[in-house]
């Protein structure tokens, strides 16, 4: 069967499982991007099947984390907590930004190379000042490299845990800057440990494209003077606690009146 970029394939020897997009065809191997999972991968082109599909799995959870907003009709106004999203992943980025906007929520994104965040986040967070900084984008847990207790067994991770440190720096306090780190499989002990309030992933697991954007809307669209029901907030993540963990918090809204 003839394949070409941007094709929609599963692979036959991972039964299936994922879909991804096919963004680059070398010598017999196909470079994949995840539909919906942050992951990157190839696979010869022999493996592929064309997936032509519904993905109703997808589409139910996209109807389950459909935010509901502060009324519209009452005689209050809303502020949502400012959002700042920096992403390895430009399609990612942009998807999440599509559901930010569709929450109502301002938010601003960047697209930086997982490596290049660490030197660019700190400027960043002086020009938007945002409630929430959102720090993701492409990673991965190398089994062969080592325990996952070794930091150079992760793709990306190292970059995740300076950039952190580095928006740490700015601002100390994790009521004050709420920081969401991470990607597929990343150390997510490490990332809490510098500083990150949400990390991914406990279980060295993939994560859906918008689970960090998922747990940066819920903090933003919750009122300042209320906590974070934790377990609730990450099980409406893809995979949930075994995808992303934190710590408790409060939200980031402030509510006035009059409108």
């Amino acid at each position: 069967m003839d394949f070409k970029i941007g094709d929609i394939v599963t692979r036959n020897s991972y039964q299936n499982d994922l879909i991804f997009t096919i963004v680059k065809i070398e010598n017999g191997v196909a470079y994949l991007k995840g539909k919906a999972v942050r992951l990157c991968a190839d696979a010869p082109i022999t493996d592929l099947k064309r997936y032509e599909g519904s993905n109703e799995e997808e589409k139910l959870f996209l109807e389950r984390i459909k935010q509901e907003l502060p009324s519209n009709r009452d005689d209050y106004f809303y502020l949502p907590g400012k959002i700042l999203h920096i992403d390895g992943d430009e399609d990612y980025l942009n998807r999440c930004l599509k559901y930010y906007e569709e929450n109502e929520i301002w938010a601003v994104g960047s697209k930086i190379k997982e490596e290049e965040i660490p030197n660019q986040i700190y400027r960043l967070l002086e020009t938007f000042v945002p409630n929430i900084v959102v720090i993701t984008g492409h990673d991965a847990y190398y089994k062969k490299k080592g325990d996952i207790h070794n930091i150079s067994s992760y793709k990306n991770s190292k970059y995740f845990i300076e950039a952190v440190k580095e928006a740490r720096k700015y601002e100390k306090s994790h009521e004050k800057l709420i920081i969401i780190a991470g990607a597929c499989q990343s150390d997510y002990e490490e990332l809490i440990k510098a500083g990150a309030n949400f990390a991914s992933s406990p279980k060295r697991i993939n994560i859906h494209a918008l689970d960090p954007a998922i747990i940066a809307s819920r903090i933003s669209l919750l009122e300042i003077t209320k906590d974070i029901d934790l377990k609730s907030l990450l099980q409406e993540t893809k995979y949930g606690s075994s995808g992303m963990g934190g710590i408790k918090t409060k939200g980031t809204m402030y509510v006035g009146y009059p409108r």
